[in-house]
């Protein structure tokens, strides 16, 4: 029987609690007046302070401070990359993984309509753990050569933490003069990221995905890159996003990354430890569920699909639980898809719409670890028992 309990959050891939550091750093920047762009003493503050963040972040992501563009977080940074990127080049093929983020898909699939120039969109597709190969990169490169604009291959992919070779698909990609954007969301501050060390043109983190405040994140652009804006304003960030930045959240982004790269190491090898003590513990639970990815990843993804279990009635007997987590679909104006990541695997629909998410960070602890596996096996059960008992009504789990 299911029972109420003090909530376990294992959803920090959705976002991480604050770090104590960001949260004073945040404060106090708040505390005092000044736009970064006035010329005023208090602005001029606010700019030091501003620039001061930014020499922090790109000293831990190996690219130039000049390089650093702040926004308002991964998918405003992901909009910018591909739009910007694509309208400046004289190409007219674009290639993404088939796995991306929405913020990168959806951008492309602008990029295809009449509005958006009518580019040839290409789905580069993924390995049976979710990696994007180079080899699929020079495949197209050979193809189309120097029509080739852009390439997108997320850096660690959000639903099964699956890393792709982006060094190698830059590399495919540049040597025919192609634009390179990596969606690296999910993996800064969790696994060593170098912009220098990648050869991509750009890069995009969002600050709430490693302990920083929610709305603020950057965009990591070659300085020699070509790029357009697509918002017009005040000219800021290198007149590539206009408007007053977020000096507050900036300035507790960049204590939150400080924080981070500290205890990197030892915080991925001991959350890699808690994420296989999961897994081990929910397939020996759940004899029949699937875990899904593999290769290198990221240290505190684990996805899994239950079969006979639609993700949604997991989600609303693990919540009633005390176990708060996430499916691997996108719900779009309360309508449950089936996960593009999973199906972009070879999972079939029904296996897609099955799938969970749970995701660790810096908070976790075991005991979050061993409720999320009291939990599951009860959770499956009764949510097969009520998949069984609509079937043939007409109605739907999922």
């Amino acid at each position: 029987m299911l029972t109420i309990r003090t909530p376990h959050y294992l959803d920090h891939a959705a976002t991480t609690p604050m770090r104590q550091s960001a949260l004073a750093a945040y404060i106090e920047a708040a505390a005092s007046v000044g736009n970064a762009s006035s010329l005023h003493g208090a602005g001029r503050h606010a700019r030091r302070r501003l620039e001061e963040a930014r020499e922090s972040l790109a000293a831990h992501l190996g690219c130039r401070p000049s390089e650093v563009v702040f926004t308002s977080g991964g998918t405003e940074s992901d909009n910018l990359a591909v739009l910007g990127q694509a309208a400046a080049s004289s190409g007219d093929v674009v290639a993404v993984g088939a796995t991306e983020h929405h913020s990168v898909l959806d951008s492309a699939a602008h990029l295809a309509t009449p509005r958006g120039g009518g580019m040839d969109v290409r789905l580069l597709p993924v390995d049976r753990c979710g990696a994007v190969a180079p080899a699929s990169v020079r495949g197209i490169v050979d193809e189309v050569g120097g029509r080739l604009a852009l390439v997108a291959v997320m850096l660690g992919n959000n639903e099964i933490g699956t890393l792709s070779d982006v060094a190698g698909v830059a590399a495919a990609a540049t040597a025919a003069g192609a634009a390179v954007h990596t969606d690296a969301v999910q993996a800064v501050g969790h696994i060593p990221v170098d912009f220098g060390a990648l050869g991509v043109t750009s890069l995009s983190l969002s600050a709430h995905k490693f302990g920083g405040p929610l709305g603020v994140g950057a965009l990591i652009i070659d300085r020699g890159a070509a790029c357009l804006p697509v918002g017009f304003g005040g000219g800021q960030e290198r007149d590539l996003r206009s408007g007053s930045v977020d000096v507050p959240g900036v300035v507790a982004m960049a204590a939150a990354l400080d924080e981070a790269v500290r205890d990197m190491e030892a915080e991925a090898t001991r959350l890699e430890r808690l994420r296989d003590r999961l897994v081990a513990g929910v397939l020996a639970a759940v004899p029949d569920a699937v875990p899904n990815g593999g290769g290198p990843r990221l240290p505190g993804i684990a996805n899994l699909t239950f079969p006979g279990c639609s993700g949604e009635s997991l989600i609303l007997l693990l919540d009633a639980a005390g176990i708060e987590c996430s499916t691997g679909s996108a719900c779009t104006a309360g309508v449950a898809e089936p996960s593009h990541v999973l199906l972009a695997l070879g999972a079939g629909d029904a296996a897609a719409r099955s799938s969970l998410r749970l995701s660790l960070g810096h908070t976790t602890t075991e005991d979050d670890v061993d409720a999320a596996i009291a939990a599951l096996a009860p959770a499956a059960e009764r949510a097969r028992v009520a998949g069984l008992g609509l079937i043939g009504t007409g109605v739907t789990t999922s």
